[in-house]
């Protein structure tokens, strides 16, 4: 197998590593992308932009970036992708190569290399095809925004762009021997328990405490084991409430408390379970929460599934491409699940098969 130039794509992938681009601001890094692909002798006419940024909750600057190239019809038409955009910490960064790593000059400064080095796989990997002129399939690339905060690019892709890909390898994360085949599902709540004030003092009764109905729903979740590592009728998943905010002051019942809380499971329908227990405690306690009028704290519940959860056969044809491409370069396939959400999560919710392999990145945020 002829070698890569190694000197151009490690050149490559510090030039894309310096330009800014955390979510929702990823038009410098869209065109700095768009000016690679010219240099290398890709038409415009092949790259469009869809309307992913217009859609997501965070209006963004640009959408996510499209590549549609032609190749041998005769074969299946293969997607490659990354994400474009940064954490916040990443914007200013400074890559610096010391001996076989490249690290930020400034240590207050993240890298940007999630995932930077996906983009970069995946245009070294064009650079390549095409310099040599072999025979290759066609090829879509999609460059997806907002990912960091939400996975929001891909869900909101507009797939009709993709030209109909039969799989797909994304790029992310560390060790590039590994190949996921499938990623747990995740589910947001967002719950909002409406109290009544009254002074604490002189009327404690006249109230209704959204925290003491808050304190309730926590503490029969943890009773009935639905918080933290859930274990039930041989299916496992976590839970975890993240944020709470509420109250005014230690002399008035607490109006309203406002939590954040998350379910996730690699089995959807437990994951459902888990976020239903979670929303039938709140209401529950929020109803035994009276004030001597008879009035009830009112539990209003948002839910929200971020992504669904995935596992690909090994003997699925885009897992068999993958592991045989790490075979190729004389490694071992490492086969993984991963407990966080992928791009891939959404890619196979839309009908492509995906496999994400790793990019070498270490200690990403």
């Amino acid at each position: 197998m002829k070698s890569i130039d190694s000197k151009r794509a490690i050149d490559l992938v510090m030039r894309l590593m310096a330009v800014p681009g955390k979510s929702c601001q990823e038009e410098a890094i869209a065109q700095q992308v768009e000016s690679e692909l010219d240099a290398m002798g890709v038409a415009t006419s092949a790259i469009s932009y869809d309307a992913a940024h217009k859609r997501t909750p965070q209006p963004g600057q640009v959408g996510n970036l499209i590549v549609r190239l032609p190749g041998n019809r005769k074969q299946p038409r293969v997607m490659l992708s990354a994400h474009l955009d940064t954490v916040p910490i990443c914007v200013g960064c400074q890559p610096r190569k010391r001996g076989q790593r490249i690290v930020s000059a400034d240590a207050e400064t993240g890298l940007g290399a999630d995932d930077r080095a996906g983009v970069a796989a995946v245009l070294t990997t064009v650079h390549e095809t095409l310099a040599r002129g072999s025979d290759h399939p066609p090829l879509t690339l999609a460059f997806f925004v907002q990912e960091e905060i939400g996975l929001q690019g891909s869900r909101n892709l507009t797939v009709s762009k993709l030209g109909k890909p039969e799989m797909a390898i994304n790029f992310d994360g560390g060790n590039p021997w590994k190949t996921t085949i499938g990623a747990t599902g995740g589910e947001r709540m967002k719950i909002r328990l409406q109290g009544i004030p009254a002074h604490a003092g002189l009327a404690p009764a006249e109230g209704a405490s959204a925290i003491h109905a808050a304190g309730l729903a926590i503490a029969k979740l943890h009773k009935g084991r639905w918080l933290g590592d859930v274990r039930k009728t041989g299916q496992r998943g976590t839970s975890n409430i993240g944020v709470i905010r509420g109250g005014q002051a230690t002399n008035v019942v607490a109006e309203a408390v406002e939590i954040e809380a998350e379910a996730r499971s690699h089995n959807s329908e437990f994951r459902t379970a888990i976020a239903d227990a979670m929303q039938q405690a709140f209401e529950d306690a929020a109803n035994q929460v009276r004030n001597t009028a008879g009035d009830s704290v009112v539990a209003s519940v948002v839910r929200r599934v971020d992504y669904d959860s995935f596992h690909l056969s090994e003997e699925a044809p885009v897992v068999r491409v993958a592991s045989q491409a790490i075979r190729d370069m004389g490694r071992e396939p490492l086969s993984s699940v991963a407990n966080g959400g992928l791009d891939a999560n959404w890619l196979v919710k839309h009908g492509v098969p995906t496999v994400t392999v790793g990019c070498g990145q270490r200690d990403v945020h």
